[in-house]
């Protein structure tokens, strides 16, 4: 883990998350990108356009310097390699093009429940961020004085298409020493008997070296609420799931099932592209 990139909007929720990048920074020896993105149409910053509004333009590009020159002055950068950039838009391929640009390990981002980032990071984008992203997206709700990850549950369907981003998960989890919970969640609607759930899931996890782990079959009325009982169950440091459009798990994430996991979950969300 080299780079971590930070959106933010200077809320409280996108400095809880930025607190927890430099956490990682600094265990790992990693540089931050704190990206913040304006809602200013570009043709106001076009000197060219006899329409633009160029001051006040300038007026919140310097505003935005102005709030980076504040960040910088807390004790929890200090002694961290923290690159500032602005963007003009806020859309999602803003996110998607800065990680290509700067070579993204890691997004971590805020969020908040009906405020706060919800605009940003809730609605369509938030979607498209954690369903699209090829980098794994790691989304903080509350400040951490610490950020130790003992327990990771990584829930899936343990299909085969959801192997690389368990290896992913592997990576992420041996950083910290932490013990991950395997995680199949039967409904009504899709019932597997419990030890043809235990057969897929050895299955999925056969030939690989990674040893610190648990298997759970978990029944539920809906696959996101049984996420969030097993992780408050067994006090969960992190969640982790797989995400690849509408396919698999990553249904999760459509409609009001995506506020269940990242909106409503005390816990950290971190989602990794299939």
């Amino acid at each position: 883990m080299n780079r971590i990139l930070v959106p933010t909007d200077f809320s409280e929720q996108a400095e809880h998350a930025l607190k927890v990048a430099a956490m990682l920074a600094r265990k790992h020896n990693a540089e931050i990108y704190l990206l913040h993105m304006m809602e200013i149409p570009m043709q106001q910053i076009d000197p060219i356009n006899a329409h633009s509004d160029v001051p006040e333009a300038l007026f919140f590009m310097r505003l935005a310097h102005k709030k980076f020159e504040d960040l910088m002055e807390h004790d929890f950068l200090e002694d961290i390699t923290v690159h500032e950039t602005v963007k003009a838009d806020i859309t999602f391929n803003e996110i998607k093009e800065a990680c290509k640009e700067f070579d993204i390990d890691l997004i971590v981002m805020g969020s908040h429940g009906a405020s706060g980032l919800k605009e940003m990071f809730i609605g369509s984008n938030a979607e498209k961020v954690v369903r699209s992203s090829d980098v794994p997206v790691l989304v903080i709700k509350n400040e951490h004085n610490s950020f130790n990850i003992r327990n990771f549950v990584f829930a899936s369907d343990f299909k085969n298409d959801n192997k690389e981003t368990y290896k992913q998960a592997v990576k992420f989890a041996q950083l910290f020493n932490s013990r991950i919970h395997l995680l199949l969640v039967n409904t009504a609607n899709n019932f597997i008997t419990t030890y043809d759930s235990r057969t897929r899931i050895n299955d999925f996890i056969a030939g690989q070296t990674f040893e610190n782990f648990t298997i759970n079959v978990h029944n539920d009325k809906s696959v996101e609420q049984g996420i969030l009982n097993f992780s408050e169950e067994i006090d969960a440091d992190l969640i982790g799931i797989s995400t690849h459009g509408r396919q698999g798990i990553a249904h999760f994430f459509n409609s009001s099932i995506s506020e269940d996991l990242v909106n409503h979950a005390d816990r950290p969300v971190i989602t990794f592209k299939i």
